[in-house]
């Protein structure tokens, strides 16, 4: 995964997901750009930085029955604060 990038779990509902949207935006609006220090790097990325952070890098999730072990309603989601680089998923397991 890349620093600007989130993996999270929660509701597949579309309301949902503008909401996340509009929060993080409310939280670390993307400008004005020179509000952020990582920004005098040349960068113009540094509310996806905060947004990754807010929303965490990695989920942990059992597998019962080999199935993944969500609710009913849950499932992961992939967050992209900052478009423009080549991205990675890592799935590992650990156990019997």
């Amino acid at each position: 995964m890349h620093i600007t990038a989130s993996v999270f779990i929660n509701d597949d509902e579309t309301g949902l997901h503008q909401d996340y949207d509009v929060w993080l935006e409310s939280l670390a609006p993307h400008e004005p750009i020179r509000r952020y220090r990582h920004n005098l790097t040349g960068e113009d990325n540094a509310d996806a930085h905060l947004k990754r952070q807010v929303m965490g890098r990695e989920v942990v999730v059992a597998i019962t029955g080999g199935k993944l072990d969500l609710g009913p309603w849950e499932q992961i989601f992939y967050g992209e604060f900052d478009g423009r680089r080549r991205k990675r998923i890592l799935v590992k397991m650990i156990g019997d």
